[in-house]
């Protein structure tokens, strides 16, 4: 009888099993598809954390100070698509407490500065310094939280944020890379404060902390630690009203406000391999390409896709568009908003050579850049690793510009510049090194671009492959 009885326990536990384990399978296949839709979508909040936890857990900096390079930067900072050729002062603030103020200098003869203020979200706010919307005049832009119904004092430029948390990328411009120079780059940056608005009668001192020599590493981590960046802004950040959709998908993966969120050995692995398809899709989709800039055929593109500059200029608040998907792609090898994409600069990247081979660390290339740049202050162009888009490390370089003064120009004006292992015979000072067992790709910066760039007047060529010399 007892083997009878147990028998038939077995028999009428297997349906049950079974149909827990179907079940199981059912909900770990939503959980892994909530957890890649939220990569996606959380892209630009992910990549913010990144940095503001990089400046909290390495560097003397702390919320409310000035985090600065003191020196055009190297391979140790490790963010998505840096410049090289300005000095990077960063601000990062919350305004939980009350409005808080960035008090930007005046241009002051050869000093400058281009500057862009975004939300912990990267929506831009503004743009500020000589080309921004206070055309070098300097300002005291007040940044105001989402729940603010005060007034602001005359004097302050308002700009009101939809959430708390957000930061400021100021670059101090470089008239040339020699030590004078850097060191006036230095100064006028150093101008700049930061303070709560309730303390604007007396403002206390800005902190400034040099981080030049400080391994900085912002890149992406393609694993299942990047949902704990994500759930440190979700619980520190409004529910946006066009984001409230995911609130379901994030519970389902363990993510909800007020709550602790912690992975356990079973969704893990889960969340993991939702990252890693979520990279893949951006991935693919980057290699894919963006839309070419300066001819159908050109190699070189707009840096993000139209529809996302557009829905950023209009505060994402387009009545039929939201395009997440094309902001994943952007945010996940780049980081800031410009509130007015060619007003103050503009970027064009390519990841491929004339012929359409992706660019191979371990090949030379050379690009010509032709003469009379349409730029009222300078272009550059700098090479980064196509894994990461960060700089390429160890590298003693990692772009050239027309700030270089030993730069050598053909007899027409134009510049050729090298990329690979090696530079050419007596090519040096035209030379960006590249790692020979990593891909590459490359960005052209025009600071101050004018109507002619716009009209295409004046065309960058593809890059070329050239013989080792």
């Amino acid at each position: 009888m007892r083997l009878l009885a147990l028998a038939l326990t077995l028999l009428l536990a297997t349906p049950l099993a079974a149909a827990e384990h179907g079940a199981r399978k059912i909900f770990d296949a939503e959980l892994e598809r909530a957890a890649v839709e939220a990569v996606i979508w959380g892209m630009p909040a992910v990549n913010y954390d990144l940095m503001r936890q990089e400046m909290l857990t390495k560097t003397p900096g702390k919320v409310g100070g000035v985090i600065y390079w003191g020196r055009p930067l190297d391979w140790k900072n490790q963010t998505l698509t840096p410049n090289p050729d300005a000095l990077y002062f960063m601000v990062f603030f919350t305004t939980k407490d009350g409005p808080v103020v960035l008090d930007l200098p005046p241009a002051d003869g050869r000093a400058s500065f281009n500057g862009n203020i975004v939300t912990a979200w990267q929506l831009p706010l503004e743009d500020a310094g000589l080309l921004g919307v206070d055309k070098g005049k300097g300002a005291k832009f007040v940044i105001l939280p989402p729940d603010f119904t005060g007034s602001v004092p005359d004097g302050f430029t308002p700009l009101k944020s939809e959430v708390y948390g957000g930061y400021m990328l100021f670059r101090s411009n470089l008239a040339s890379h020699s030590d004078a120079d850097v060191n006036a780059s230095i100064a006028y940056g150093k101008r700049l404060k930061v303070y709560p608005l309730s303390a604007a009668q007396s403002p206390p001192e800005t902190s400034f902390s040099d981080v030049k020599d400080i391994m900085f590493d912002s890149t992406i981590k393609w694993d299942a630690s990047l949902f704990d960046n994500l759930d440190r802004v979700v619980q520190e950040e409004p529910w946006i009203e066009r984001d409230k959709i995911m609130i379901d998908k994030l519970r389902t993966i363990g993510i909800e406000k007020g709550k602790p969120f912690a992975k356990d050995a079973r969704t893990e692995p889960l969340l993991d391999r939702a990252v890693k398809e979520a990279h893949a899709f951006l991935a693919a989709r980057y290699d894919a390409g963006l839309p070419p800039f300066f001819s159908d055929k050109s190699r070189w593109t707009y840096p993000a896709y139209p529809s996302l500059i557009k829905a950023a200029a209009s505060d994402f608040k387009e009545p039929d568009a939201y395009p997440v998907d094309d902001r994943g792609v952007a945010y996940h090898y780049a980081y800031i908003g410009i509130k007015r994409l060619g007003a103050g600069q503009f970027y064009s990247i390519s990841i491929r050579d004339k012929d359409g081979r992706d660019f191979d660390g371990g090949k030379s290339y050379r690009l010509r850049v032709p003469p009379n740049v349409p730029v009222q202050q300078y272009w550059s162009v700098t090479a980064y690793d196509r894994e990461t888009h960060a700089l390429i490390k160890n590298m003693p370089r990692a772009s050239r510009s027309s700030q270089i003064a030993e730069l050598e120009k053909n007899e027409d004006g134009s510049v050729d510049l090298y990329f690979g292992p090696k530079a050419p015979r007596g090519k040096d000072a035209n030379w960006i090194p590249t790692d020979g067992k990593r891909k590459f790709e490359l960005m052209f910066r025009a600071y101050g671009p004018t109507e002619e760039f716009f009209a295409k007047k004046w065309v960058l060529p593809d890059v070329e492959t050239v013989k080792h010399r």
